[in-house]
């Protein structure tokens, strides 16, 4: 076995190559991470697209990773069976501070094709990326006008929760369409036939989203949440947007922070307030219990639920969402 480890190659016995393969590549984890950080990699394939690794699972189907669950379920429906799709991170994982593990490198070197966000999300993928060179990667925002967030930390900084407005979930969908066929041409006619159903699917649901909203009292219409994961959102459909913080952070809610959402809730007699699946709520409860209105339960964004729970694919998250959010609103 010969291991390629930025750019030195190594003749290895037969005995030491699992153990070589990890310690290999954590290694270059460690070296990429020790060296200036690069910008996110533009969209589309990754610098080498010639030295593409052409790994096959037993079946003989391409291997296509992904960062997380949501767009995990959107290659799945455009890949059928002709491929197999993995999120590295799973279900209720809380994407933007994730740290690959050991196993994550090996799953990376094996796979076919790396699928991201972008719009740093994921701001841990360029070490990765490092270590396995060889692997193609696509970033799925391609093609998407940002919106970009207005806080102070993180002012003129894109937004990266793009895949929660349907609209957007239609480019995420073509980019992936177009990302298989390149990978894998002998199957390119499922993979178109999956895309247009899966993406007549997602505009139903978009025109049931849309309806849902409607029927809102146009002032009751606010999105109240821990994290500013619904700009897209409210944009697409006539909404309001209050949140806690703009990105997902370990950290509990600052007073400034808590005093500014707790005064919007008062001001605008919003009767419901929300958080995130993937983070703590309890600052979210206590801007409910200070402005007197109730904590009305949780979206999901960053990660799909288990399969037995409320939100086990992208466009049940969407619905669920909605639903939620409608609900919460119409009580009295």
């Amino acid at each position: 076995m010969i291991l390629s480890l930025n750019n030195f190659q190594v003749q290895l016995p037969q005995y030491g190559q699992k153990l070589a393969v990890v310690s290999g590549l954590l290694l270059g984890l460690c070296l990429a991470g020790c060296s200036p950080s690069t910008s996110n990699s533009q969209p589309g394939l990754s610098q080498n697209p010639a030295t593409t690794t052409t790994n096959l699972d037993k079946k003989g189907k391409k291997v296509v990773l992904t960062t997380f669950t949501v767009i995990a379920d959107m290659a799945q429906n455009v890949a059928g069976d002709k491929a197999i799709v993995e999120s590295l991170t799973k279900p209720g994982a809380e994407i933007h501070g994730y740290e690959p593990t050991p196993s994550d490198l090996v799953r990376a070197q094996k796979a076919d094709l790396i699928l991201n966000n972008g719009l740093n999300l994921e701001r841990w993928a360029q070490k990765l990326y490092n270590s396995v060179p060889n692997v193609p990667h696509i970033t799925l925002s391609e093609g998407i006008k940002p919106v970009e967030i207005t806080e102070d930390a993180y002012k003129g900084k894109p937004n990266p929760h793009a895949w929660m407005s349907p609209q957007n979930a239609l480019i995420y969908v073509e980019n992936i369409r177009k990302a298989l066929v390149n990978l894998d041409s002998a199957n390119a006619e499922t993979y178109n036939t999956n895309a247009k159903a899966y993406s007549q699917k997602i505009k139903e649901v978009d025109e049931k989203l849309r309806k849902a909203v409607s029927v809102v009292p146009a002032d009751k219409r606010y999105m109240v949440s821990c994290e500013g994961a619904f700009s897209y959102i409210t944009r697409d459909y006539g909404l309001k947007e209050a949140y806690l913080w703009a990105v997902n952070s370990e950290q509990q809610a600052t007073p400034k922070q808590l005093e500014k959402v707790i005064d919007i809730v008062k001001k605008n007699k919003i009767p419901v307030v929300f958080c995130e699946s993937t983070v703590n709520d309890g600052a979210q409860r206590q801007v409910a219990r200070e402005s007197g209105a109730r904590f009305g339960g949780v979206f999901y964004v960053d990660s799909l639920s288990p399969a037995n729970g409320p939100a086990p694919t992208y466009l049940k998250l969407l619905e669920l969402n909605i639903n939620t959010l409608t609900q919460g609103l119409e009580q009295k």
